[in-house]
């Protein structure tokens, strides 16, 4: 695999690396180091090895262009969101926009062989961005890609390795004797393959993975297709052909330089930031304690303090690292990211809080739009799409940032509640657990928190790759196998069965069929074709009933099983081999095609209305009612809300065909796009495309009307908030939407009865009541106080010496525990030294409280303890604070017994 013909037409030579021990491929006759790090220190810095400086827009199209002269397409870069895969959220390499469709042979590629410039983001080095002169959480990895079957090869190892060797040395000028090509075996995702890290003064600018290998329990096995996976990288590519001091420099002006300017940054000198980067790789700077090693290493070579070379660094490392984070944050937000507390919404919000504190640490008070803004302006230049998404990423950007400064707001008072509980255990040092908990559940970030856990006096320590190891928890999606009410040994059957033959795609409106009962077990029917559709897509199964000479049974729900529908049945089974006749429920048929139907036509206005960072995050659809979850980053108003049914309403009115096709997967992404996965990822070679005009075109399987005026008015119920970044819609359609409709005017009439108030003018007669009630409310608050002083006063006036204190108890008729509460609150203000009594009776229901002035509690008594006793000895319970106990579910023929002990129980409190 290594031994390729460009190595034996050019006279490369094979070598061992004398600090790692790998074999790498070079024509320089004095080699003996692979070239990779750490191996070797950059020196490309001040030294470009290219002809000339390129931009990342001059060194994508080299790269593209190159491609397309040697018999590749060039193909548009995916999002970075993968919609079409359901194990990662965001994109993190080329090949990820290939997997698994392509890679497993299930559809063709878009074309073979292709080349692209993908955008990609990666967590996995968060904490050394800005750090290390080379880490970035955004990149984009260019690729020429090369998918091989049985029966199509197109190119392997040496035309890889050629393209590769050509690009390099012929298109950017790079002197041949500086390319290597070390040797190493790549794995991830399930396969695996030989590869070539492809080294250039001290840099890796490329991978050529050859993937022809599948990992089945620690062992590979050989695949029928083999796919050539490059990755080439298109900043390390732009920074190696201008020898910058860092890898920001070389890609993020004028960014950077606007940042400084901002900030009033002076930076430290280009050639020490460059010998920070030399550096960097060959002494593995990773976490604090590497870093800390580079920094003394490199300021005593500058003749300074570690602590003033650090001083100097930190501004332009927060300045560097926002001008990655913030371009990254760019592509997330523009492709449809929202930023919440679950999924790729919580590593946007990682990025958007990152950014935040780096902009306090700069002392710098600029919105996040406008930092946003300087590197929106930088893509759109390559991808103008995204200047079209400004408006939803600054408001988006304008609300975390608000949300961002509440949570500050909040952080200082649960920091010091958390630090006086460490302290209480006698610990001095703030465990790094309770740091990912302040994160993950406040959004409080780690830096903040040292500051206020110091000033506590406790001692803190923030691993060093705090945010890698959070992001590490959010990056793979969960794939939760929804497990099926069916038995395991019914499962295991029904799979071995041809598939069902599926009626309801073939004649949408059929309602009864016949069929051929091929399997019955344990109340389990499975048919040879069907009509009654099975659970799905959000969807809930048609029910209905079975019949055949003999026998009839209920349907009362259908499953699916792989390629085979089973039918859940009451009663008895038909015996095998009897023709059945089905007949469906059609009245719930009927709304559920028009609950599904709506579900599209509503996200369809909602994308519309909101834009497009909405997506569908969840949907059920029932034969009375349905709900529709969408990502957005704020709560929809009553006019939005009042808008959203209107436009779906508008679309019914137009009666605008639904259209339903099979395509292949390719063609349907390609004529459609993504958002044909807005109900989520589909399985299989063909998809099932439902397509309502210019309206909305998804990949679905459920059941629908014919046209949207079949669907029927479509009526929003209200909406709901059920996650941080998601919205429910509750809406009815149809006959349900009629029947809501129905039972609001009902509920308007029946308040009209109510307020003897005619409907025209039953909202200002329910104003007028709704002000009576408020001013009945503050008189009866009033009114409460005031009781409440002359009852603690008469308490007061009849209390006796108790030792240090005074007692005094009561019985109050019709008194709430409110009430009791009240004359509490009172009696603490009036007398200190005072611990009172009261039982308060209304309705057979007998309560307790406590109160104990300050004073009373200072001399022994405690009136949380005092209310259990006491509650206890009346059949009840109680339990409190200091100074307010209180007991309930007391038995009344024993309350006023218990009344009667306090006083031996408060002595009993003073002794002690």
């Amino acid at each position: 695999m290594y031994e390729v013909e460009l190595f034996r037409e050019k006279g490369f030579a094979r070598r061992k690396c004398k600090a790692c021990g790998r074999s790498f491929w070079s024509l320089n006759p004095e080699a003996e180091y692979c070239g990779d790090q750490p191996c070797v220190a950059y020196s490309f810095i001040g030294k470009p090895p290219a002809s000339k400086p390129l931009s990342l827009q001059e060194a994508r199209e080299k790269f593209l262009s190159f491609l397309e002269r040697h018999g590749h397409r060039r193909i548009a870069k995916y999002p970075v969101v993968a919609r079409w895969r359901d194990d990662v959220y965001l994109v993190g390499a080329s090949i990820y926009d290939f997997q698994p469709w392509v890679t497993e042979g299930i559809i063709p590629p878009p074309a073979n062989p292709l080349a692209i410039s993908q955008p990609c983001v990666r967590f996995t080095d968060i904490d050394l961005v800005g750090k290390s002169g080379r880490h970035l959480t955004g990149f984009e990895m260019m690729a020429h890609h090369a998918f091989n079957s049985p029966k199509q090869h197109v190119y392997w190892n040496h035309e890889t390795v050629e393209y590769c060797f050509k690009f390099f040395t012929e298109e950017l000028g790079v002197n041949p004797e500086k390319v290597s090509f070390v040797e190493d075996m790549w794995s991830g995702g399930g396969n695996a393959g030989e590869d070539f890290e492809v080294v250039i003064d001290g840099i890796e600018v490329a991978t050529l993975v050859f993937m022809h290998y599948k990992t089945v329990n620690g062992e590979l096995k050989p695949l029928e297709n083999m796919t050539v996976d490059t990755g080439y990288g298109l900043e390390r590519i732009v920074w190696l052909t201008r020898g910058s001091p860092t890898i920001y420099d070389a890609i993020f002006q004028p960014a950077i330089g606007k940042l400084l300017q901002m900030a009033g940054v002076k930076p430290p000198s280009g050639e020490l930031l460059a010998e920070i980067s030399r550096l960097a790789g060959v002494m593995s700077a990773r976490g604090e304690k590497g870093l800390k090693k580079l920094r003394a290493s490199v300021a005593e070579k500058f003749g300074m303090s570690t602590e003033k070379l650090e001083a100097s660094l930190k501004p332009l490392e927060m300045v560097y690292s926002t001008a990655d984070f913030s371009r990254t944050l760019v592509f997330m937000l523009g492709d449809g990211v929202v930023p919440s507390n679950a999924e790729a919404g919580y590593l946007a919000r990682l990025l958007i809080r990152k950014i935040l504190r780096n902009l306090d640490g700069l002392g710098l008070e600029v919105p996040l739009s406008e930092i946003l803004d300087l590197q929106l302006k930088e893509v759109s230049k390559d991808y103008p799409e995204y200047m079209e998404k400004a408006e939803a990423i600054f408001e988006m950007a304008k609300i975390e940032e608000e949300r961002y400064r509440e949570t500050l707001k909040r952080g200082e008072a649960i920091v010091k509640r958390l630090t006086s509980e460490v302290k209480a255990k006698g610990l001095s040092q703030l465990p790094s657990e309770a740091l990912l908990k302040l994160y993950d559940s406040h959004g409080l970030t780690p830096d903040y928190v040292a500051q206020l856990a110091e000033k506590a006096g406790l001692k803190i320590e923030v691993p060093d790759d705090f945010y890698s190891r959070i992001a590490e928890l959010h990056q793979e999606a969960g794939r939760e196998e929804e497990k099926l009410p069916i038995p395991p040994e019914v499962e295991e059957a029904v799979s071995k069965l041809k598939p069902t033959r599926l009626l309801y795609y073939e004649e949408p409106d059929l309602r009864e069929f016949e069929a051929e009962a091929v399997y019955i077990s344990q109340g389990f029917l499975v048919l040879d074709r069907t009509a009654f559709y099975a659970e799905g897509g959000g969807q809930v199964s048609d029910v209905g009933v079975v019949k055949w000479d003999g026998g009839k049974a209920e349907v009362s729900w259908a499953y699916k099983v792989g390629n085979v529908i089973v039918h859940v049945v009451k009663d008895c089974l038909p015996p095998v081999g009897v023709k059945v006749k089905g007949v469906v429920n059609w009245d719930r048929r009927r709304s559920l095609m028009s609950h599904h139907t709506a579900t599209h036509i509503i996200i369809g206005a909602a994308r519309r209305l909101l834009g497009e960072h909405v997506w569908q995050h969840g949907a059920l659809k029932e034969a009375e009612k349905a709900r529709l979850d969408i990502t957005h980053y704020a709560r929809l108003s009553d006019e939005q809300v009042e808008r959203l049914e209107e436009l779906a309403n508008r679309v019914v009115m137009q009666n605008i065909p639904v259209e339903v096709s099979w395509l292949p997967r390719e063609e349907a992404e390609a004529r459609y796009g993504f958002t044909i996965y807005q109900g989520g990822v589909v399985p299989g070679r063909r998809l099932r495309i439902v397509k309502i005009g210019d309206w909305d075109v998804e990949a679905c399987g459920g059941t629908h009307c014919c046209s949207t005026g079949e669907v029927g008015p479509i009526k929003i119920v209200r909406t709901e908030r059920i996650q941080d970044g998601v919205e429910r819609i509750i809406f009815t359609a149809g006959i349900s939407a009629v029947r809501e409709f129905r039972r609001d005017a009902l509920r308007l009439k029946s308040l009209s009865s109510i307020t003897g108030s005619p409907l025209e003018d039953l909202e200002r007669s329910v104003r007028t009541l709704l002000e009576e009630v408020k001013a009945a409310r503050k008189e009866a608050l009033r009114l409460r106080s005031r009781l409440a002083r002359q009852t603690a006063q008469s308490l007061i006036a009849q209390a006796r010496k108790v030792e240090a204190v005074r007692l005094s108890s009561c019985r109050l008729e019709e008194a709430a525990v409110e009430d009791l509460i009240a004359v509490a609150y009172e009696v603490s203000k009036l007398a200190p030294d005072l611990v009172a009594v009261m039982l308060g009776v209304r309705e057979g229901d007998v309560r307790l409280v406590v109160v104990a002035g300050d004073e009373a509690a200072k001399a022994g008594v405690h009136a949380g303890r005092l209310a259990s006793t006491l509650a206890s000895k009346a059949g009840g319970s109680g339990g409190g604070k200091l100074t307010l106990g209180q007991g309930g579910s007391l038995k009344p023929e024993l309350a006023e017994k218990a009344l009667a002990q306090a006083e031996e129980e408060v002595k009993s409190q003073l002794k002690r």
